[in-house]
């Protein structure tokens, strides 16, 4: 990878990861590692375009039927994708249609950009990422295994110490805080080549105390009821968090917001 590179432009595709939440804005936005990037590549490329066609709860095969023709049609520099880590979070998963899926996009988007970015998603530590961490890894191997075959970067958020941590966890405990997202976007800029800015992002973060167990209860008691439970009846019903909503920045545009 060619150091301290130059791009003029960004097109990220995916689920609520690459959307930005739970990085809040004040004015209610989500802002996140996708816009953090652009804003630094931004600030070294006058004119730099970015498009975030990301939208929450999308599974791969809406990424696919909806994102990356919209993508590839706007040939930019730079593609993120990540996707099928909600696939994974379901009750049934065909592993197998996820991976052709995945393979299918890569296939189509590669010949659109100067560099494709795969991503091997962070994964909180808990128990609720145990149950699903076999089907996460055979996800990632099927990242590792395409992106090598078709000449994608991949950045590998998965192994990272800093972002399995709680704290860089929302309260919903499936989107990162701004500081996880901080990491996320310091981690893709390292990867196309840039030059460190935070050189440690993996670094664990220093130890705290941990709350009591009064706490721990009312934290798990808030989380169940305005997540959990929620969360498990949109599986059971078939309905998503991002029905009828539009991506955030549907056009390759100039990108206008503070440098990060």
């Amino acid at each position: 990878m060619q150091t301290n590179p130059t791009h003029t432009s960004l097109v990220a595709i995916g689920d609520s990861f690459t959307e930005g939440m739970s990085d809040l804005l004040p004015d209610g936005t989500y802002r996140g590692w996708a816009d953090l990037l652009a804003g630094r590549m931004a600030a070294r490329t006058p004119g730099f375009r970015y498009a975030n066609l990301a939208v929450r709860g999308k599974l791969i095969a809406q990424i696919v039927e909806e994102q990356v023709g919209p993508a590839a049609a706007m040939q930019p520099d730079v593609i993120t994708l990540v996707g099928g880590l909600n696939d994974t979070l379901r009750p049934k998963c065909d592993m197998g249609r996820v991976r052709a899926l995945l393979e299918e996009a890569v296939e189509r988007l590669t010949p659109a950009c100067k560099h494709l970015v795969l991503m091997r998603s962070p994964g909180r530590q808990g128990p609720v990422l145990e149950r699903f961490r076999p089907r996460m890894e055979e996800l990632f191997a099927c990242v590792d295994d395409v992106a090598a075959r078709h000449g994608a970067l991949v950045v590998d958020l998965y192994g990272a110490p800093s972002l399995a941590d709680p704290r860089a966890w929302d309260v919903d405990r499936l989107h990162l805080t701004d500081e996880g997202h901080r990491r996320v976007a310091e981690a893709v800029w390292q990867t196309l080549g840039y030059e460190p800015e935070d050189p440690e992002w993996r670094t664990p973060m220093l130890p705290t105390p941990p709350p009591n167990w009064t706490a721990r209860r009312v934290e798990d008691a808030r989380f169940t009821r305005q997540y959990l439970l929620p969360w498990i009846g949109r599986r059971l019903t078939g309905r998503s968090s991002g029905d009828g909503l539009s991506p955030k920045r549907p056009d390759l545009l100039p990108y206008e917001g503070p440098a990060a």
